[in-house]
Formats: C-alpha cells, sequence, structure tokens
C-alpha cells in the first residue's frame, strides 16, 4: 500500500529466490519526515516525563 500510495519504491534485484528488495522513500514520501520526526520527538519528551523511556540505541 505505501508503493501503491506513492511513498515508498521497491526495488526487485535478481530473478532466483533469495531475491534482494531495496525499498526507499520517494519525493512525496519524504515529505513525511517532518510529521514523523514531530511524532518521535513528542514519544521522547513523553518518556522522560511518564519515567518510561527505552533507549533501543
Amino acid at each position: 500500500k505505501l508503493e501503491a500510495s506513492g511513498l515508498v519504491m521497491r526495488k526487485v534485484q535478481g530473478t532466483k529466490p533469495p531475491l534482494k528488495v531495496e525499498y526507499a522513500l520517494t519525493e512525496f514520501g519524504k515529505t513525511l519526515i517532518p510529521v514523523l520526526d514531530a511524532i518521535a520527538n513528542w514519544g521522547w519528551e513523553l518518556g522522560y516525563v511518564k519515567g518510561k523511556l527505552v533507549d533501543l540505541e
């Protein structure tokens, strides 16, 4: 659905399994980056306030 919506490009390499599939954001998909950053920042701030932040890095 992300590909059909024009948010993601999907490139399949090879013809025999295992296939290599690469995904990349389209220019339209990249317009979502500020929105995703805002959601991530909201989550980090909420985690610090509630004291339940888990750092996966």
